[in-house]
């Protein structure tokens, strides 16, 4: 597989920024969005204002700031990749990284299972060790019982419009909000190829899996240097030569088109989907990005809709973060949100790892 090169001295402090802001921008996004995932948009008005959620609102038991399983599955992709990442670098073997990813995911699904580590039992290290993340929070079925058939993809398999193995008919957004990380690591086009024969652990629709590997390769060119706009539109061409690319094409061509008409609205917004399949999550998430408005703006746009509010804006704010970096998000939801710290962390170990600080 393809990893990143080693970037200069003088842009690793920028890299190091973009991973950290798509890691937390994802999780502000996603947590401004929980709290209202299964709300009408004329419902999220009427309960916080015409202007609809502006911040953090009361999720479970009132608490602010807690992220979902979009977020709980991308912090386990991260996991994976820094692993995978690490065995190819010390070791030269690099063909065992949708096994690791496999693991991760298994792990994921421990958590939404089993009792926290506060209930004792040995500490395992790294992720599968902080409470927080046993929370259950509306996980898909489709992520569910994928893991659960325990399928890793062959690291070669072909990206031709087949179906896959596991959910074949499935194409949910659980592809597609977990699959940002892959671009963080990897070129465009190992970044496309990874999420696509990731996403088909759970999930074996070719739009599920094309959508993931989109959201990769358009994270990759962003960190790359690409604007927003470049980096879709470069992945437009890249999504070309794979067969059944239609779908997630004319989605993404969707988002570049309303994008160009001026003001944007909720109402606009509604019109690439609801989020809850992948390539309208991507659609959304990425009109979000798109259009002129600052940081805040945009993530308040991709969560306020009658939809799947925490993907969308749990794939606006990777695609955000990943353009401004961690600073350039909104302090105080970056303060609030929850399991900052540790996503910070493991954003650090993740530019560490293809640094090779460590």
């Amino acid at each position: 597989m393809t990893w990143l090169s080693k970037p200069t001295l003088e842009t690793a402090a920028v890299y190091r920024a973009r991973v950290r802001g798509c890691l937390l921008g994802g999780a502000i996004g996603d947590a401004l969005g929980y709290p209202v995932e299964f709300d009408s948009l004329d419902r999220i008005r009427a309960v916080h204002g015409e202007r609809g959620v502006t911040g953090f609102v009361p999720g479970a038991y009132g608490a602010l700031g807690l992220v979902s399983d979009d977020t709980q599955m991308t912090l386990f992709t991260v996991e994976a990749l820094i692993q995978a990442h690490a065995r190819e670098r010390m070791r030269g073997i690099g063909g065992a990284w949708s096994h690791m990813l496999l693991q991760a995911y298994e792990r994921w699904l421990e958590t939404q299972s089993k009792p926290g580590p506060e209930q004792g039992g040995t500490p395992a290290g790294g992720l599968i060790d902080e409470p927080w993340l046993y929370s259950r929070r509306a996980p898909g079925n489709a992520c569910l019982s994928g893991v659960a058939q325990k399928y890793h993809p062959d690291p070669m398999l072909k990206l031709d419009g087949t179906p896959g193995r596991v959910n074949p008919d499935s194409k949910g957004c659980g592809t597609v909000m977990r699959s940002a990380p892959f671009g963080l690591i990897n070129s465009a086009d190992g970044a496309f190829a990874m999420a696509a024969r990731g996403a088909q652990i759970t999930h074996g629709h070719p739009t599920g899996y094309y959508a993931a590997g989109a959201l990769a390769a358009i994270v990759a060119y962003v960190v790359e240097g690409d604007s927003p706009e470049g980096a879709v539109l470069r992945t437009l061409r890249l999504l070309a030569r794979h067969p059944g690319h239609e779908e997630t094409t004319a989605a993404l061509e969707g988002a570049l088109d309303l994008a160009a008409q001026g003001r944007p609205t909720a109402e606009k917004l509604q019109s690439l989907g609801a989020g809850w399949v992948a390539e309208q999550a991507l659609a959304m998430g990425v009109y979000c990005a798109l259009v002129e408005l600052d940081v805040k703006e945009a993530l308040l746009l991709s969560v306020n809709h009658s939809g799947d509010s925490d993907s969308t804006g749990s794939i606006c704010g990777n695609l955000l973060g990943a353009v401004h970096g961690d600073v350039g998000l909104p302090h105080e939801w970056v303060e609030r949100v929850e399991g900052r710290r540790t996503i910070a962390a493991l954003a650090d170990d993740l530019a560490a790892e293809r640094l090779h600080e460590r």
